[in-house]
């Protein structure tokens, strides 16, 4: 495995880590983040492990609770539907602002992830389909234009991906490639405010799905007595 940059401080080579593991699912929501155990797996003092997790509490990847100490965050319900309009909005501009950004080279990359994102979805592999779909909007937000964009939909999808991603909604594959598709087909052809359109149509589309799965998974409520 390659090192981190020299120009990395101790805390960033931690939180990066941390981040990993988060976005792995290597570690869930409600799940621990111990000093001790990144202090064991990255050799280092707990000092600059405690800064990453105040610098990630403070972003909202973790939750510091009294008598626990750091846990993964989640996101409630209540909060889903201003997250996912957050991750329209930001996405959008992203890709409007990184207009002169969608060269060919990067056409051509959006192509062949949208090509292996149709492979995995017919294979029903979501797996590999959350990984192309994590590489798609990468693809559409990281360019030298829209890096704020860019961090601040890293940590709004850190937020429902990791609890709520395909793997409790395997039928939203073949919609989210097929949104994939239009949102690519608008950049093509340079109608970026259509495919900022998109963008916001396409995270209201994957909060309506969550939203339905998470009503239906409620338990029924009680009838009051008369």
């Amino acid at each position: 495995m390659s090192q981190p940059p020299v120009f990395m401080s101790k805390a960033d080579i931690a939180r990066r880590h941390i981040e990993g593991l988060i976005l792995s699912r290597a570690v869930k929501p409600g799940d621990r983040i111990t000093t001790r155990e990144v202090s064991e797996a990255l050799g280092m003092s707990e000092t600059p492990i405690r800064e990453a997790i105040r610098s990630l509490a403070a972003e909202g990847w973790l939750d510091v609770q009294t008598h626990i100490g750091a846990v993964v965050a989640s996101a409630g319900s209540a909060q889903l539907r201003e997250i996912y309009a957050l991750r329209g909005l930001i996405g959008g501009l992203a890709i409007e602002l990184g207009a002169a950004s969608y060269g060919p080279a990067r056409l051509k990359d959006i192509d062949a992830n949208i090509a292996a994102s149709a492979e995995a979805v017919a294979a029903q592999d979501i797996q590999s389909y959350t990984r192309l779909n994590h590489e798609f909007h990468i693809l559409l937000y990281d360019t030298p234009h829209s890096q704020w964009c860019l961090r601040m939909l890293v940590n709004l999808s850190a937020m429902t991906s990791v609890q709520f991603g395909f793997t409790v909604m395997p039928q939203r594959m073949a919609e989210s490639l097929r949104e994939h598709q239009s949102i690519r087909d608008a950049i093509r052809t340079g109608a970026f405010a259509e495919a900022a359109a998109l963008i916001k149509d396409h995270e209201q589309a994957a909060y309506e799905a969550l939203a339905g799965k998470l009503a239906a998974e409620q338990p029924p409520r009680a009838e009051s007595a008369a």
